[in-house]
């Protein structure tokens, strides 16, 4: 019997939508959203969360639960209430270049919290695996574009169907560099938001990563999780 009380990917839904509603309280969104709609909806996640805690299910019995689909559809109708697919561009053009910064970590920290409840489901049907990694995603990027930012690079990381930014201290990466995104709670780093961080360990970042754009990559090693798990650690702290 799988003790889901200890479940690391239920810990750290719980820790998101804390951080989602935290989040969205405090955020300086000037666009047309319904506030109250996406706070109800959040907040509405967390006796489901309870549930799940106390249920003793198997993972995999859990990912078609309920409960999980009723959070992916409180996640439909958290989108809708901000404005749709394509919610955060409206609050971007409605701010100046001073308020742009702190908005674009809000945002970076909203779609964090909604992308870990709706693929949650996805690391669940993994099975029992008692390891913080497991309460992330971790994706299969390639880097298309990097601008030089002091000692850091900034790089645009498409998966497919999405792209983010992911700023790091590995100045060897360059474009096409096929790699693994941890997609960790967004980090600033010299005023520029990191939405996920490179899997790396020894000499550096891993740069050809096997794996579909979007999926989990192929192979990594386990050293290139120790970091990952770290920051795991230190979010549900």
């Amino acid at each position: 019997m799988w003790d889901t009380s200890k479940d690391y990917r239920l810990h750290v839904l719980e820790k998101s939508v804390e951080l989602f509603i935290k989040t969205a309280e405090g955020a300086n969104l000037k666009g047309i959203w319904n506030k109250k709609k996406c706070l109800t909806s959040a907040r509405a996640m967390l006796p489901e969360i309870q549930v799940m805690y106390f249920s003793y299910m198997e993972p995999a019995d859990l990912a078609n639960s309920p409960q999980i689909n009723d959070l992916k559809e409180r996640v439909k109708d958290i989108i809708n209430a901000l404005g749709g697919e394509r919610w955060h561009l409206q609050f971007l053009k409605l701010v100046n270049k001073a308020e742009k910064e702190k908005l674009e970590e809000s945002i970076a920290k909203m779609k964090f919290v909604l992308n870990t409840i709706s693929t949650v489901d996805k690391r669940l049907s993994l099975g029992p695996i008692n390891d913080p990694v497991i309460g992330i995603d971790i994706k299969t990027g390639e880097i298309v574009s990097i601008q030089k930012m002091d000692k850091l690079l900034v790089c645009n990381v498409n998966f497919g169907n999405k792209a983010i930014t992911v700023v790091t201290n590995d100045l060897t990466v360059k474009e096409g560099n096929r790699v693994a995104v941890a997609m960790l709670p967004p980090s600033v780093f010299m005023g520029v938001t990191s939405e996920g961080m490179f899997l790396g360990a020894g000499d550096g970042v891993l740069k050809d990563v096997e794996g579909s754009l979007g999926d989990m990559p192929h192979g990594i090693t386990l050293n290139s999780l120790n970091e990952t798990r770290n920051l795991v650690e230190t979010f549900l702290k």
